[in-house]
């Protein structure tokens, strides 16, 4: 399976519902990034009560 942002062959493919998509490292990394600086993590985790030691 090729990642579904470039041609490289997808490292990561998750299925839900019988729908398949893959990515590659580099494009899961850039997406980990995007999430873990939005808005809607912070609210998770202050939700989750999460205390991260840095």
């Amino acid at each position: 399976m090729e990642c579904h942002y470039c041609d490289a062959d997808a490292d990561i493919v998750v299925e839900k519902d019988g729908i398949r998509v893959g990515v590659c490292e580099d494009h899961f990394r850039e997406q980990m990034e995007e999430l873990a600086d939005s808005e809607w993590m912070n609210d998770l985790e202050e939700e989750l009560d999460i205390d991260r030691a840095e």
